[in-house]
């Protein structure tokens, strides 16, 4: 075997260990969009904790619920339903 064919198979074989290594990261999501429609608002953002947070809006009834990925159960967990106004409590006392 020459350095040559030596060099190919070398980098033959790195490209082959990228390519799997990119299919095998696990995704996250992506915090700083938004999804709008008619009833349902779906919003991505980021907690203080550094935890990626989607609230989903209900624009028929004005409640939102708050939903945090448990990487342990594999899910989505629901982490508090309150009214979309008390998002905005404090705002009108500002001056």
């Amino acid at each position: 075997m020459d350095k040559r064919t030596f060099t190919i198979g070398i980098l033959s074989l790195t490209a082959v260990m990228l390519f799997v290594a990119n299919l095998l990261v696990p995704s996250h999501a992506e915090a700083g969009f938004a999804v709008k429609d008619r009833d349902y608002s779906a919003v991505t953002g980021h907690q203080q904790a550094g935890d990626d947070v989607l609230y989903i809006i209900d624009n028929r009834n004005g409640q939102m619920a708050a939903f945090n990925y448990d990487p342990s159960r594999r899910s989505l967990v629901l982490r508090a339903v309150k009214p979309v106004q008390d998002a905005f409590a404090g705002a009108g006392n500002m001056k």
